[in-house]
């Protein structure tokens, strides 16, 4: 499969990996958000006063907040890769007009056979005393 793409198995392998961490890091964050938000909610019943309960959960938000912020990070590093999507795009662009002028060089050899072959059925055709 990954010489079907033109892709080296490194760069596929760093790819899927990149695929990978990029859906880990946005399950973290989801689960990181819900957790801010069910923070963001006052329980009545504590056993522990509100200002302590406060100062957790202020604690929790910026920790959750920060992984958020390390998601985001290397999600931009993961996205912003440009060197190997580049590498990745330039060669996948060069096997495609390399097979394109294959392809035009075939169809143009034989549009010429075509047009012999007409030509010489025409000749017959109307040389001929049968018609």
């Amino acid at each position: 499969m990954s010489q079907a793409r033109g892709l080296p198995q490194s760069k596929e392998a760093l790819l899927k990996s990149y695929n990978k961490k990029l859906k880990d890091d946005i399950q973290s964050m989801l689960v990181n958000f819900e957790e801010i938000i069910k923070l963001a909610r006052m329980d009545e019943d504590s056993q522990i006063s509100k200002y302590t309960q406060t100062e957790e959960d202020q604690y929790e938000m910026q920790v959750r907040a920060a992984n958020i912020f390390v998601s985001d990070l290397k999600q931009f590093m993961i996205l912003n890769d440009f060197p190997s999507v580049n590498d990745s795009i330039l060669k996948n662009t060069k096997n495609c007009k390399s097979q394109q002028q294959d392809l035009d060089n075939k169809l143009t050899s034989l549009r010429d056979e075509m047009a012999m072959d007409l030509f010489e059925l025409e000749d017959e055709y109307y040389s001929s005393a049968y018609k």
